[in-house]
């Protein structure tokens, strides 16, 4: 996490009007420092910035057509780090691709849906717990 507390939370979707929807939902309820990409190469180009979260988009390609998809900017974001937790996003409610995108070491898979907001916000709440719990572990096996 950031040393000031604040956790930096990429999203990124080529859908602007679900883009700023997300960011809105996530800036009412916490105390985020949020970065918004509508594309994947444009989240891979400010990794750099390290993200304690990134929310991703499955397809990607509403703006341009040969975007990178969600799957090959997942692949290149846990080339750069594999310990940033990606939590991938999909209009399609497909077992197979909730699969393919934890074989391609997402953290969760959310479905765009009436309770997508809800259950982002679970997960992020979950992940960052689990942040925290690891941090203050590795402090105290530190001092041993």
């Amino acid at each position: 996490m950031q040393p000031n507390d604040k956790i930096k939370l990429f999203l990124v979707d080529d859908d602007a009007l679900f883009l700023k929807m997300l960011e809105i939902e996530f800036l009412d309820t916490a105390d985020f420092v949020i970065e918004t990409y509508a594309s994947g190469e444009l989240c891979i180009e400010n990794l750099d910035k390290n993200p304690d979260l990134i929310i991703l988009d499955y397809h990607l390609d509403g703006i341009d057509a040969n975007a990178m998809n969600g799957l090959e900017t997942l692949d290149k974001i846990k080339e750069f780090d594999t310990t940033i937790p990606v939590v991938m996003l999909s209009a399609q409610d497909k077992i197979d691709v909730a699969i393919k995108c934890m074989h391609h070491k997402a953290t969760d898979y959310v479905v765009k849906s009436e309770t997508a907001f809800f259950r982002l916000k679970q997960i992020v709440s979950a992940v960052l717990h689990a942040q925290k719990v690891e941090k203050q572990l590795n402090w105290y096996m530190d001092r041993m």
